[in-house]
């Protein structure tokens, strides 16, 4: 996975009635563009986050407003 800052991560829900969830990423703490990521959620809580095989990546589009 490669992402940059201000792409957005979006994480699936994994069981029954647990909804997908978006993250926005505000830093980029592994080399090259790999994990770990630090991230803000919709909440605005901040968290460290090593995405796993349920989370695909939304590239930011330059001229894009981001959330």
């Amino acid at each position: 996975m490669h992402a940059t800052t201000g792409d957005q991560l979006l994480v699936h829900g994994r069981t029954v009635g647990q909804h997908d969830h978006v993250v926005k990423i505000i830093e980029v703490l592994g080399e090259n563009g790999t994990p770990p990521y630090r991230v803000r959620g919709e909440d605005g809580h901040e968290k460290i986050m090593s995405p796993g095989p349920d989370t695909t990546v939304r590239h930011e589009e330059p001229g894009s407003p981001m959330k």
